[in-house]
């Protein structure tokens, strides 16, 4: 893949504006950099004097990245400890090691210039302070677009950076911290501090209109997303200045942009600071989460008139019990559902009756009997039969508190055992991000 050399970098406006100086290693100015990377320098006490072991940044790195520092670590500490720290960078193949002098360092340290002499290894006195984040920002961005643009395996989503961004995320692949950062500034996603992101996945849209709907009506949110083949795919951020639950506001906010007949999964909320494989997790989330919103027959009936939207959350206990897939666990659950439910199931196969989505409606709802009638739309009367029955048939209470997990557990089976049959055609095409 194309990539930046150390002399483009320093070519760049940024770089040249802090006037860099060349102190050694001019034979590797065309050695590749994957990354630029703003590095503070520390050491470790112990009775007044500088700990060896101080320079572990080095230890941390894959080889081709720049190195910026303000140079504060290296003011204080003992020839053979910068000789070290140099020896330490050269030999983890960083591209080159770029110090600003004239506030904590005043002139490069002699045995600093030496050693990078001696290994070759690119040495650079920054004579002017520019800020890192300046450097790094602009040295990244230019870095990313040179190697998506020199892609060689075409994407169905092409040049489309935000498209290749999100689906590298949800498909976790191998990414790190920088590379995330830097493609997400390329597409104009800089979540502020305290951000929190939400992974979105709708289904049924053939563009962006009710993405772009639920973010005005969150007022202030940022967003990253492309419409792919068969789905639309989203990473919100949400300002620290929203409060409460900003999975169900986010959630509510679809209910109104969404037209009837789409399908919305939330994803849960992570904070912006956490890293990328949070940023990939509700992504993924959110994906997983509507297929089996798709597949698999909701616990409770849907708006009939609206967008059918649903939450990781709201699904968290379908989506446990099929982890690595439903056709691996079809066996397994099915076991489940005959061990809780064996006489129940009996009954129905046997007499028209809706007995088993009584007991999970009842169980999802705290064992309430006002809130399961109310859903049902049945009478108190008629639900209190029902559960008799149900008590009857399974010889158990089933507001006992040891048996509500597993209840819960085998209700839930039984409905994902016996949706995925009918509802699998309902998302084909659906997975374009795998």
């Amino acid at each position: 893949m194309p990539t930046l050399t150390l002399r483009e970098v320093l070519a760049l406006d940024p770089v040249r504006a802090a006037e860099p100086e060349l102190l050694a290693g001019e034979t590797g100015l065309d050695r590749p950099v994957r990354w630029v990377l703003p590095l503070l320098l520390g050491f470790a006490r112990s009775g007044g004097n500088p700990v060896s072991e101080v320079y572990e940044g080095a230890n941390f790195l894959d080889g081709g990245e720049l190195l910026l520092t303000d140079g504060f670590g290296l003011t204080d500490t003992d020839a053979e400890i910068r000789r070290r720290y140099v020896r330490e960078l050269a030999a983890r193949g960083a591209s080159g090691l770029a110090v600003e002098t004239g506030r904590s360092l005043p002139t490069m340290p002699p045995e600093v210039t030496d050693e990078a002499r001696r290994l070759n290894l690119p040495l650079l006195a920054l004579r002017r302070v520019v800020p890192f984040v300046r450097i790094t920002e602009a040295a990244n961005r230019a870095i990313v677009a040179r190697g998506l643009s020199g892609r060689s395996v075409v994407r169905p989503w092409g040049d489309d950076h935000t498209a290749a961004l999100l689906a590298d995320l949800a498909d976790r692949a191998a990414l790190n911290q920088p590379e995330v950062e830097a493609r997400s500034a390329l597409a104009g996603f800089r979540p502020g501090p305290g951000a929190r992101l939400i992974g979105v996945s709708v289904h049924g849209a053939r563009d962006l209109t009710a993405v772009d709907r639920a973010l005005r009506l969150l007022g202030g949110a940022s967003v990253l997303r492309a419409a792919f083949p068969a789905d639309v795919l989203a990473l919100l951020a949400l300002p620290a200045s929203v409060s409460g639950d900003v999975v169900r506001t986010v959630q509510e906010a679809f209910r109104t942009a969404a037209d009837p007949g789409l399908a919305v999964a939330v994803g849960h909320a992570v904070e912006a600071g956490s890293g990328w494989l949070r940023w990939s997790d509700t992504l993924r989330a959110a994906r997983t989460t509507l297929e089996l919103a798709l597949t698999v027959p909701a616990a409770e009936p849907a708006r009939p008139d609206g967008p059918l939207v649903t939450s990781a959350r709201s699904l968290a206990l379908e989506r446990e019990l099929t982890r690595g897939g439903i056709d691996a666990n079809r066996d397994r659950l099915t076991r489940l559902v005959q061990h809780a439910l064996g006489p129940l199931l009996a009954w129905e196969a046997a007499h028209p009756s809706d007995l088993v989505r009584t007991l999970e409606v009842h169980l999802r709802h705290g064992c309430s009997p006002t809130r399961t009638a109310a859903l049902l739309h049945i009478g108190r009367q008629s639900l209190y039969q029902r559960l008799e029955r149900i008590e009857s048939l399974l010889g158990l209470e089933i507001d006992d508190p040891d048996l509500l997990g597993e209840l819960l557990a085998a209700v839930c089976a039984h409905r994902v055992v016996r949706g995925t049959g009918t509802g699998a055609a309902r998302v084909r095409g659906l997975r374009t991000v795998a």
